[in-house]
């Protein structure tokens, strides 16, 4: 989808990005704070996430929070929020033709909240419903305690279930204050911004009534190694999970993180893939994923999957085997002019909509203030060679930082046998 960007510098000190796509029928906005569960102490863990939960309901122009939702989304528009360890977004889609209404609605929903008691009591009752989904999730469970025992901001939402309780009005409050400024804000706003929009956008963010404050910083997170796997024992799981993660201490470059992107597409992505490919077709596997992560001082590679215990040693010694070829640089310019393909494909695909185009630069904008070139993606993509590939293989692996995680009944034994099994990876 045809598009162009603008950096937006706010005198209040937000900064964005105006996205113009000169066809579009909707208009998509994300706006950001730096607001996480970093910013409070374990005590307190879910302030942020209870923030977000009411901050879209009873403000000063609509004092219900079901007559705010009604108004908002009388012709056919959305929104919603989330929140993580580190930040929280606001988010909204509409109709072109009311995108100036829904704007104002957003703008005063964040700006002029009334965290009334009854709504807290309601979406206090609607976390928890949330939470105990959620610690039902095998996959997100071995997840968080993997990242928590990784040395990362985290924790279980079995955790959060109890610390809640902490958690009154007054700090919602206090952490509102604290986080929610025009300088700790970062947006993108995506759809027909001819001039004049995004004169009258920059007038209504500029208009903003929040304190002005400061870009909050993200936390100095060092990963640490695992001396031994992490297993959580859970009799009425079958299916051994597994995640395997390695870390490399500094950020990835572009270039390394195109050639990262591309092996990983190669190793899971497809069913013809290294890994998942091989493993589905000796019928050991029925989805394996992987991918990549990045905090403020550190690389993350990871894969997960599902599998029988029967089958989990022969999966691990196809993952081992197809990660030492590459090592080794055994991979074909054939391989890489495939996965080169699939990528273009992948990359014309996402920018079909205007909400798709958004996220190709919200992502990396909210978290360290990059302007992505979306239209030089196809020649980065094609430049990646082999060596590159390679060397960046080997440099995930290279500082020893890693661990694995197993959820299930497989027992010590094959836990341990399978953490010997993948450890050879770093030796």
């Amino acid at each position: 989808m045809k598009h162009k960007v603008t950096e937006v510098k706010l005198k209040n000190g937000g900064r964005g990005l105006f996205i113009h796509v000169p066809d579009a029928t909707v208009m998509t906005m994300e706006i950001n704070f730096r607001a996480g569960e970093y910013l409070v102490t374990k005590k307190k863990w879910e302030t942020p996430h209870l923030m977000e939960h009411i901050l879209l309901g009873a403000n000063e122009l609509i004092p219900r929070a079901r007559q705010f939702q009604a108004e908002f989304e009388k012709n056919g528009a959305y929104n919603n929020a989330s929140t993580d360890a580190y930040d929280i977004i606001y988010e909204a889609e509409c109709a072109d033709f009311e995108w100036d209404r829904i704007v104002e609605l957003l703008l005063t929903a964040i700006t002029k909240p009334l965290f009334l008691d009854e709504e807290f009591a309601s979406e206090f009752s609607n976390v928890r419903e949330e939470l105990e989904s959620r610690s039902n999730n095998h996959f997100r469970h071995l997840s968080l305690a993997l990242r928590q025992a990784s040395g990362f901001y985290c924790a279980l939402d079995q955790e959060r279930l109890k610390l809640m309780d902490n958690v009154t009005v007054d700090d919602v409050k206090k952490h509102y204050k604290k986080t929610h400024t025009t300088s700790n804000m970062r947006f993108v706003i995506a759809g027909k911004l001819t001039q004049a929009r995004q004169q009258q956008l920059k007038q209504m963010l500029n208009d903003m009534e929040l304190d002005k404050g400061k870009r909050l910083d993200l936390p100095d997170e060092k990963p640490v190694k695992l001396t031994k796997p992490l297993y959580i024992p859970n009799k009425s799981v079958k299916n051994l999970y597994f995640y395997i993660n390695t870390f490399m201490n500094r950020r990835l470059t572009e270039p390394e993180s195109d050639a990262l992107q591309l092996i990983n597409s190669m190793l899971t992505e497809t069913l013809y893939s290294r890994i998942l490919g091989t493993a589905r077709e000796r019928g050991l596997v029925y989805g394996m994923s992987s991918g990549l992560g990045e905090t403020k001082l550190s690389s993350n590679w990871w894969f997960g999957a599902q599998v029988t215990p029967k089958n989990a040693e022969l999966l691990f010694a196809i993952i081992v085997e197809q990660l030492m070829q590459l090592f080794e640089g055994a991979i074909s310019q054939d391989d890489i002019v495939a996965a080169q393909q699939y990528a273009l494909g992948r990359y014309q695909r996402s920018g079909q909509t205007v909400g798709g185009v958004a996220s190709g630069y919200s992502n990396r904008y909210f978290f360290d203030e990059q302007v992505e070139d979306y239209y030089q993606v196809p020649e980065r993509i094609k430049a990646i060679s082999r060596e590159q590939i390679v060397d960046i293989t080997n440099a995930m692996f290279k500082d020893g930082v890693w661990g694995i995680g197993i959820l299930g009944s497989p027992g010590n034994e094959l836990v341990d046998k399978l953490h010997a099994q993948i450890s050879s990876l770093w030796s």
